[in-house]
């Protein structure tokens, strides 16, 4: 029953203050996700802006177009720095996902780490060896292209 991560690099040609707003709104999660993912928040009170103890709420697609409930809770936000979403209720036994962003010469360079662990032991580790890593890696690739149409 192993832990995975996951890391993605890339710099985006605009200030900090723009990619940190950006980034910090759970109301752009959706577009930045895949459309055949079914991103859909549902939390009633998710807000603008995040804050630590932000629960977010809401329903994806990640197989075979059956929703799943998934809730997440922010749990440490340094403005303009870094945030850490973690799940609270979903379908990873651990999800840890560290977003990091920081200056560098024309532009920011934006960080994410996910640390993830797959239920059902033997079986998750064979879930994540046929399908799971690669579709988070589908996941991320699509997010890096779209924030790269975005902010180019």
């Amino acid at each position: 029953m192993a832990v995975y991560s996951l890391k993605t690099v890339q710099v985006l040609p605009v200030t900090l203050e723009k990619a940190w707003d950006f980034f910090s709104s759970p109301a752009n999660l959706a577009t930045i996700t895949p459309p055949h993912m079914g991103f859909n928040i549902i939390s009633k009170h998710h807000g603008a802006k995040m804050y630590p103890g932000q629960i977010i709420e809401y329903t994806v697609k990640p197989l075979l177009g059956i929703p799943l409930y998934w809730m997440t809770e922010i749990t440490h936000v340094e403005e303009g720095k870094y945030f850490v979403d973690e799940q609270r209720f979903g379908p990873y036994s651990l999800w840890h996902h560290q977003h990091h962003f920081r200056e560098v010469p024309g532009g920011v360079e934006m960080t994410d780490i996910v640390h993830y662990k797959i239920p059902l032991w033997i079986l998750g580790d064979i879930a994540n060896a046929l399908f799971v890593r690669k579709q988070l890696k589908g996941i991320f690739d699509y997010r890096y292209k779209k924030v790269e149409e975005l902010f180019r």
